[in-house]
């Protein structure tokens, strides 16, 4: 069975590309800074990994080779532009949603299968050629994770391994709020879906679940 590694799959979405890939039949690896009952339930292998630390970021090693790594783990505090007067917050975000995204995909390159596949969840509010204004902490941190994302793509390319940025929507969950347009199911059932056709073609590319390109 091919195997996928998942950050950030305790809630929301995650969860559900867990829980979606391992009713398929998926060995599925499971990262959190902490599990939930919902995780569990689904009786994946579930491994502690905060983002918040770099060392452990760099450092994070699997056993078996990777067919796809999702890297959906991020936060959105703050989001709101208040937000961008406290440096530190910033930062901290800047860390999760950027580089700890980066630094494991650099750390997992030499683990990933031929033909494997690296996906990064980011965000519409990351294009900078579709900027609204506004949230200004959420969004530097998705334009630079797309960046990062997009020299992963060069530096995976020798190797076959296609490093693809890909926009959820706007989804229901707890960052998403229930005044989002779809569900979680919806959404990454669509994901998968664009994952699976995915090929070399698409390497460094920002696309939307619908496989439209965004801006960047």
């Amino acid at each position: 069975m091919p195997t996928v590694l998942i950050t950030g799959a305790n809630r929301g979405i995650g969860l559900e590309f867990a829980r979606q890939y391992s009713e398929d039949g998926w060995d599925v690896i499971a990262t959190a800074r902490h599990s939930s009952a919902e995780l569990d339930a689904l009786g994946v292998q579930v491994e502690s990994l905060d983002l918040s630390d770099a060392d452990a970021v760099g450092s994070f090693a699997v056993g078996e080779p990777l067919d796809l790594f999702i890297s959906n783990a991020g936060t959105n505090h703050p989001m709101d532009s208040e937000g961008a007067q406290n440096a530190r917050d910033w930062q901290a975000m800047m860390m999760a949603n950027a580089i700890a995204p980066y630094q494991l995909g650099k750390a997992l390159l030499p683990h990933m299968a031929d033909g494997g596949k690296m996906i990064a969840i980011s965000s519409g509010m990351g294009s900078i050629g579709d900027n609204g204004g506004g949230w200004v902490p959420y969004r530097t941190s998705k334009a630079a994770l797309n960046m990062a994302w997009s020299c992963l793509a060069l530096e995976a390319r020798g190797r076959g391994i296609a490093c693809v940025l890909l926009s959820p929507g706007w989804v229901k969950t707890r960052m998403g709020g229930d005044g989002a347009e779809i569900t979680a199911q919806e959404s990454v059932s669509a994901m998968r879906d664009l994952i699976e056709r995915l090929s070399m073609d698409d390497t460094g590319k920002f696309l939307r679940r619908n496989g439209s390109e965004l801006p960047w």
